[in-house]
């Protein structure tokens, strides 16, 4: 079957200079109301992986984003966010993107071109059939990723991606390929738009669904988020306070003591036996 680029296809609409702004984010957000429906179509796909991941997990294995431009920083994004808000180690879910931590603020030029770099990124985190690695590229073709999930997969290294088009190279080397096919973009071939959304909607769904599996909410509650602002002691304390019968400066010194609401509400609980 042939290849076709769907996110470079020309937009639905046209001469974007002539509308106002009203009409323009009118516009954004009809296309941007399809994303949810074509993840939707690609559920089994995620699901699959997710399994995937939370066997390697269970097992002491970690997970790898890697990707470049906006695939790439959507990645350390998930990445970064899982520590607080499931206390896990940052060395958990790690986001590597094309060019280095520079890649994150400013376009490194042709990073995203290397056929070495990104198999070598991967070994400076002593990567190991333990792992999995999911690249992710909106177009599905870009080589950094691509050359890197195939010396995965000589390795015997579990490979995921997430693209936004049918068929491309990139899931074609993939062992668990997600498509979120999301069509042509607003603004002809500017991914960072529908597919970039596309692909935090994915993302979401992998940590968010791996984190659950592996024991890290309790209820629909995070008993296990790190306490690095205010915010979030204010939503710990309250957390204790609807799981035990205490008051709010009790919960607040059993948060401070035991520094989770995980061990809070165990610790009182046994002292309660």
């Amino acid at each position: 079957m042939s290849f076709i680029k769907t996110t470079e296809q020309d937009s639905n609409h046209n001469h974007l200079e002539k509308m106002s702004v009203r009409e323009l984010l009118k516009n954004i957000n009809a296309e941007d109301k399809t994303v949810p429906n074509a993840v939707e179509k690609a559920l089994p796909q995620i699901e699959h992986l997710v399994t995937q991941i939370v066997n390697k997990l269970k097992n002491g294995g970690r997970l790898f984003y890697m990707g470049a431009g906006t695939s790439g920083r959507l990645g350390i994004v998930d990445a970064s966010e899982c520590p607080p808000t499931f206390g896990v180690p940052h060395e958990l879910v790690v986001g590597l993107i094309a060019g280095g931590d520079t890649a994150i603020r400013k376009a490194v030029e042709f990073a995203e071109d290397s056929t070495t770099q990104g198999w070598k990124d991967l070994q400076d985190h002593n990567i190991s059939e333990k792992d999995v690695v999911v690249g992710i590229a909106a177009s599905g073709t870009t080589p950094y990723v691509i050359a890197a999930l195939k010396q995965c997969n000589k390795n015997n290294i579990i490979t995921g991606c997430i693209t936004c088009n049918k068929n491309s190279p990139l899931a074609q080397v993939s062992k668990y390929p997600i498509e979120a096919v999301v069509g042509p973009e607003f603004v002809t071939g500017s991914s960072r738009m529908k597919a970039g959304t596309a692909q935090k909607l994915v993302l979401n769904m992998i940590t968010t669904a791996t984190m659950i599996q592996l024991g890290h909410v309790k209820g629909n509650k995070m008993v296990d988020m790190q306490l690095s602002n205010n915010k979030l002691v204010d939503r710990g304390t309250k957390m204790i306070m609807a799981a035990i019968d205490v008051s709010e400066e009790e919960a607040l010194q059993l948060l401070n003591q035991y520094k989770s609401v995980r061990n809070a509400v165990k610790q009182y609980n046994n002292g309660r036996k």
